[in-house]
Parts: structure tokens; C-alpha cells; sequence
């Protein structure tokens, strides 16, 4: 099957996964262009995450970059606008393969979630038989939707102290790939912002890679302090997914070392 369709297996990253083996990971928030996702595969990035709860990028935009990572091999996520079910639909139609949802507190959320992302019977998707994730080829419908069913990753973002409490009963609903912990916005709520390495979001970190354990879901952790944390939480249980950069903090450290180095040779030749 080329590169451009979706794959007939699922997804390689929620497998790596899975096995524990490191996948590497780029938000794009910033970024218009296709050229970004070019820049990622060739550096060896597994998959892109579009942002689109925290920016104005286009549905438009998602869909070429999702193609364009498709055929690079690199699998396109998408994190959509908190309690935007609706719009998950149409970015797979366009050819996301992995969906992001924010500010999951209950099973119910869950389900509702995981109803989005699939064709029934597993879910409540929207039928649509020409989508760019199959090259717009015509397939058999039940071929169709067992491919898509298979190839979509949902992984569910837990963030308040509600949605810990509630992580064993989340961790059991069907159709949920992988449990996430958002830990600045979890220390937000906890009145701690910033404070990721206390004892208490440790605590609950131990208390969601737990619950996943038992129900055969990798828990990825987002909002670290830094690869020391990254390797003391992967320690303790957490997949081994690396949130390696996203482009807005990418482009403000390469503007701030660029104009320090000028400014450091504009500043010598000025006292000379």
C-alpha cells in the first residue's frame, strides 16, 4: 500500500509504544507550512502533533500537513479545541491518524471521545467513503471502516484532579489507545503552576501510569521539567513518548541566540 494511505495494520507509534521502544514527537503550533513537516522526517521525527486548541492553524492547513506526513512515513496527530467533538471528523476525513482530546474528567468523556473517532459499530463516526487518508479510492465499505477503525490512535488528555480521580474507569474505556497527563495545566488546577516535580503531581502521576498498567493503556506525560523528569516518570511506568519540541519555542530559542550572538559582535566592534 503507498505511504499516502492510511495504514492496514494501525498505528507503528501506538505500538512502539506499546513495547516501550522511544517515539519522538513535534508539536506544530506556529507553523504554516508543509516545509516544517519536511524539516521533521528528515531530522527522524515518528509523528507530528498539530495543535489546535492553542492556535488559529486551518483545517486546510492540518489536512496537507497530514498528507505531506503520511508520505514521509511519520504518522499526523491532531489535539483538538477543548469540547470540539465536531471538528474530529473532519480532520480525519482530511487524514489525521491520531486524535488529541483535551479536558477529559469522566468515562463518559471518554466514550463520547472514542464514539468520534470510529465507524459504527465501534463508534458514531460520520460515514464517508472518499477520504484522503485512502488516497480517494474506492473501497468496500466494511474493508473501509475496519481500516480506518484500525488506523485511528485516540489518546485522552487528563488534567484536572477530577479527571485523576476518575482515571481507573477512564483507563477501561474501549476505544481509548492512550491515557495523557497534562501536567501544566494539572498544576494550573492544583494551584501549584509550574510545580511539576512536587510530591503531589508525582503522586498522581504514579496513580495514572498505575491505573493504564491495569488496563493495558501507555499513559504519555506532557509538560515536563526537562529530560531528567522525562526519565524518572518512563522509570516509574510512562511510555517512552518524547515530546521532543514545538515549533513556537523552537523558532523564540534560535531568534534569542541569534540576536545575542549579533549583539555580542555589534557590542565588541562598538568599544573598538
Amino acid at each position: 500500500m503507498p505511504t499516502q494511505l492510511i495504514s492496514a495494520t494501525g498505528s507503528s507509534v501506538l505500538a512502539r509504544l506499546r513495547d516501550r521502544k522511544p517515539c519522538y514527537a513535534l508539536g506544530i503550533r506556529t507553523a504554516r507550512s508543509v516545509d516544517f513537516v519536511r524539516m521533521a522526517a528528515t531530522s527522524g521525527y515518528d509523528t507530528i502533533w498539530i495543535d489546535l486548541e492553542h492556535s488559529t492553524i486551518s483545517l486546510d492547513t492540518v489536512a496537507q500537513m497530514a498528507a505531506t506526513a503520511r508520505d514521509l512515513g511519520m504518522e499526523p496527530w491532531a489535539r483538538v479545541p477543548e469540547g470540539d467533538f465536531g471538528v474530529i471528523g473532519r480532520i480525519l476525513d482530511g487524514g489525521v491518524t491520531g486524535l488529541i482530546v483535551p479536558q477529559i474528567e469522566t468515562a463518559d468523556d471518554a466514550r463520547k471521545a472514542a464514539s468520534y473517532c470510529r465507524y459504527p459499530p465501534e463508534g458514531g463516526r460520520s460515514q464517508n467513503a472518499l477520504t484522503s487518508a485512502f488516497g480517494f479510492r474506492r473501497l468496500p465499505g466494511r474493508e473501509r471502516v475496519e481500516a480506518a477503525n484500525r488506523a485511528v490512535v485516540l489518546q485522552i488528555l487528563l488534567e484536572t484532579q477530577e479527571a485523576i480521580d476518575n482515571a481507573e474507569e477512564i483507563a477501561a474505556v474501549e476505544g481509548v489507545d492512550i491515557i495523557g497527563l497534562g501536567l501544566n495545566d494539572l498544576s494550573s488546577h492544583l494551584g501549584i503552576l509550574g510545580d511539576v516535580r512536587s510530591d503531589t503531581i508525582t503522586a498522581l502521576c504514579r496513580k495514572v501510569i498505575a491505573a493504564g498498567q491495569r488496563h493495558g493503556k501507555p499513559v504519555v506525560i506532557g509538560g515536563l521539567a526537562g529530560p531528567e523528569h522525562y526519565a524518572e516518570l518512563v522509570g516509574m511506568g510512562a511510555a517512552p513518548y518524547v515530546f521532543a519540541a514545538i515549533d513556537t519555542d523552537l523558532f523564540v530559542d534560535i531568534l534569542d541566540q541569534r540576536i545575542s550572538r549579533w549583539r555580542n559582535v555589534t557590542s565588541e566592534k562598538s568599544t573598538t
